[in-house]
């Protein structure tokens, strides 16, 4: 009995170790799942900053660029992948990535489908002095992601 009561004291005193844990990995994904996706907030915060140099250094060559001979504007664009996580950040999408993630650490298998992704594309506008004047992001194909979401959602058909 004494040794019963001696574990018992012992995951007693580590339960609230545990909630401890679970409760910063939550919080850390909530403070996670609150931001832009990271091209959005790297360019954000790089208006009027970032330099052509910059920028290639951190994604590389872009995917077109129109840069002006007469010394006006250049225009460059990149093409990425972005998933449902990356585009919805105040979606509650994280609680599922928790679970999947405590399942995971519980010997469970990760049985969900794989994430769709969508092309977007990134248009950035640099000055005469290569730094980085204004940035937008678009689908490269507009449209596809309301379609493939409405498609996912409709019922099938028999």
């Amino acid at each position: 009995m004494k040794d019963i009561r001696s574990v018992g004291r012992q995951l007693a005193a580590s339960v609230p170790g545990l909630f401890r844990v679970v409760g910063l990995f939550v919080l850390g994904s909530i403070v996670g799942a609150c931001h832009a996706p990271g091209w959005d907030g790297y360019f954000s915060s790089g208006l009027d900053q970032l330099t052509q140099d910059k920028v290639l250094d951190r994604f590389g060559p872009p995917h077109t660029a129109k840069n002006s001979v007469l010394g006006g504007d250049s225009l460059w664009t990149y093409r990425i992948a972005l998933g449902e996580n990356d585009l919805d950040r105040w979606s509650l999408t994280f609680l599922t990535e928790l679970s999947q993630s405590m399942g995971a650490l519980m010997g469970k298998p990760n049985e969900q489908p794989k994430p769709t992704l969508y092309c977007y594309q990134y248009t950035l506008t640099f000055n005469e002095a290569h730094i980085l004047k204004d940035w937008k992001r678009d689908e490269c194909v507009p449209g596809t992601r309301d379609s493939l979401k409405a498609n996912t959602l409709r019922p099938a058909q028999e």
